[in-house]
């Protein structure tokens, strides 16, 4: 039996490959076993599966097993290797692997050799997966809308207008047109004009279509012809009102009482005749309404 061992390259620096080759050749019908791998070692490592190849040998078993190994450390490393197993009619023989030796040399300058390399770092912990916040988003997106929710119910409560009462703003204006004292200073015409705008505002608030834009003949025009409006109460006095505010007519205080007297007793009436039909629909839908079953009497089957 014969045998040779290789080291390519002889001469590395930490982390570089070397490999090992061992060739055995045997007289014919012999089995070679080779180790599975070289020892382990704190200073090398096998980085590779051993790989056999058969040599061209035809009167002789000629065969080479590799080994590629890494090394981490410096100086001169001696990968240790189990022995080559050879059997032939039922004998046996060992032959030790030797001689595996390389340098491995130290890229640090030469004013550094004295250092004493960093530790090995922590390990990387992994990045937390987007969605893992997004039952937190949602939760949050949830308590953001409640809250809104609860401040804009809370604003509408607070900002809430009462229903208008046109007929309390037309009496309020009535008032203030009297604390004014038109009649008194000799402005009799003004007294009259500020007495029809109240109706007209009232109206608009009470009546549809009697929109404030409207003149006198469209807002007769539009008015509904039921009771009511008193349309022909209403008519005559637009009409002279029209005159003294557009035709500078001229106006007696007492004539001036009078329009101003007319103006609010109508509005009174439209107040009453509205109310009272309001009531008569409330009383008219409850009498249409279907009544609810009553409880069937005591000792009757339900």
């Amino acid at each position: 039996v014969r045998t040779g061992v290789t080291v390519v390259p002889e001469t590395l620096a930490v982390g570089d490959r070397f490999a090992v080759r061992v060739r055995v050749q045997a007289p014919a019908g012999s089995v070679i076993q080779f180790p599975l791998t070289a020892d382990s070692g704190k200073s090398w490592e096998q980085s590779d599966p051993r790989g056999i190849t058969l040599n061209g040998d035809q009167g002789a078993i000629d065969q080479t097993a590799s080994y590629r190994l890494v090394v981490w450390d410096t100086g001169a490393i001696a990968p240790k290797f189990a022995d080559v197993l050879v059997r032939l009619n039922g004998a046996e023989r060992r032959i030790p692997i030797e001689d595996v030796r390389v340098f491995v040399r130290s890229v640090l300058p030469a004013d550094t050799t004295l250092r004493v390399p960093k530790g090995s770092r922590d390990i990387l912990e992994a990045p937390t997966p987007w969605w893992w916040w997004w039952p937190y988003a949602v939760a949050a997106a949830i308590s953001l809308l409640l809250i809104w929710l609860l401040f804009w119910s809370w604003r509408r409560r607070r900002n809430r207008v009462p229903p208008p009462d046109a007929f309390g703003d037309a009496e309020r204006e009535f008032e203030r047109i009297d604390a004014l004292g038109l009649l008194e200073a000799g402005e009799r015409g003004r007294f009259v004009a500020l007495n029809i705008e109240v109706l007209r505002d009232y109206l608009a608030a009470r009546v549809t279509g009697a929109h404030r834009a409207l003149t006198s003949g469209e807002l007769l025009a539009t008015l509904p012809k039921t009771d009511a409006v008193p349309v022909s109460k209403l008519a005559p006095v637009l009409q002279e009102v029209d005159l003294i505010k557009f035709a500078r007519r001229a106006v007696t205080e007492e004539r001036a009482a009078q329009l101003a007297g007319d103006t609010r007793t109508m509005v009174r009436e439209v107040e009453d005749r509205t109310q009272a039909d309001e009531r008569a629909m409330r009383e008219r839908e409850a009498r249409e309404r279907p009544a609810p079953p009553s409880p069937p009497a005591k000792g009757q089957a339900a």
